[in-house]
């Protein structure tokens, strides 16, 4: 009889009804596939909502990067083992392709309770590729002609949701601007002439006030091993989407497990939700300008919630340079790098100064008054 440690190592798997082949999530049914004979299998609903939890409670905070860690995993399918990074829960044998789960067993680790299966599958992910990259402006001709070819691989992405109430109290100088005509004289062809023209001058006076805002799911990664700023720019997913955590939804695709901690995480939350609060107050004050700007802000009820996110992960090389690119699994947004070439932008600013340069000339023109 197989060990609890003996059980959290094995690998489940989802084989067909009618032919006995590997079971995948398919994007486009949103059921189980047979990758053999196309049966369909549908996925029991989960009827359960995503649950917040207290940000205070007592839930075991993870704050170990688990990305050094590797395990090992036998395929039941061919018997072939390979290491994978501990924080992946889910992946394809790289020998034979057969799907596997990683059962998670019950450790301290924060387990997701939802995610947003992939609706989009690789031919479209691939799709959206191309799409993105005619519209970039500053490519090789060679890059923006030739089928880039690169191997995308369905990842969950894991993410963090912070709700929280903010009651803020502020103080600021607001300064509104006022016009007044003067009078003033200069010299043109020789000759002294007057004229008048609006000056402007600032009015400084104190105000104060306070402002509250309820903030709801505020999306932060909770992975480290990306480029924070391509993940950065994925964050349309509609989180109405959320399904309850199955098993099924991730035969096929990769899941990672968290490497940012739930208390770091809050602490890049609270980093935008002020950054949002510094924008809303200084629109809430108005005026022309503002200096001397204080904000003192309370937060409560902070919940959070643990989720996975889908996202196709892929690189590529051009001129022995590798650039990444993503794709978010459930919208299709397109976020990436890729190659420039200097000689187009170079002819772009030269383009640009010497418009500006014919413009100075006309303006210039313009102004001369005839003896």
């Amino acid at each position: 009889m197989a060990t609890d440690a003996q059980a959290a190592q094995e690998v489940i798997q989802f084989p067909c009804e009618s032919c006995g082949g590997a079971m995948l999530f398919d994007a486009d049914s949103q059921q189980l596939k047979c990758q053999y004979c196309g049966r369909l299998q549908e996925i029991p609903p989960d009827a359960s909502v995503p649950r917040e939890h207290d940000l205070s409670d007592g839930r075991a905070d993870a704050d170990t990067d688990w990305g050094i860690a590797q395990q090992t995993v036998k395929c039941g399918n061919c018997g072939g083992e390979s290491l994978i990074p501990a924080e992946q829960t889910a992946t394809l044998c790289p020998f034979c392709g057969s799907p596997k789960v990683l059962p998670q067993p019950d450790t301290v680790n924060i387990k997701p309770e939802s995610l947003v299966p992939f609706q989009i599958d690789k031919d479209e992910a691939s799709a959206a590729f191309r799409k993105w990259k005619k519209k970039l402006w500053f490519l090789p001709g060679k890059f923006k002609r030739e089928n880039t070819s690169a191997r995308l691989a369905g990842i969950y992405i894991p993410y963090w949701t912070y709700d929280a109430d903010t009651s803020s109290s502020y103080s600021a100088e607001r300064g509104d601007y006022h016009y007044r005509t003067v009078t003033k004289t200069r010299v043109v062809n020789g000759k002294t002439e007057t004229y008048t023209e609006q000056e402007r001058y600032t009015v400084w006076h104190w105000v104060s006030g306070d402002y509250d805002r309820f903030f709801d799911d505020v999306l932060i990664p909770a992975s480290g091993h990306y480029d924070a700023k391509l993940l950065e720019r994925l964050g349309n997913f509609q989180l109405e989407g959320l399904l309850g955590y199955k098993l099924e939804y991730l035969s096929g695709y990769i899941a990672e497990r968290y490497s940012i901690g739930r208390a770091h995480g809050w602490e890049k939350a609270r980093e935008r939700i002020d950054d949002a609060l510094h924008r809303d107050i200084r629109s809430e004050i108005g005026g022309d300008e503002i200096r001397s700007l204080r904000i003192d802000t309370s937060y409560s009820n902070q919940t959070y919630k643990h989720l996975l996110l889908p996202v196709w992960n892929a690189s590529y090389t051009f001129k022995s340079k590798l650039y990444q690119f993503m794709v978010n699994g459930q919208t299709g947004l397109v976020s990436g790098r890729a190659p420039r070439s200097a000689w187009k932008i170079t002819f772009f600013v030269l383009a640009c100064l010497a418009v500006v340069g014919a413009l100075v000339l006309w303006y210039a023109s313009t102004q001369q008054t005839p003896e």
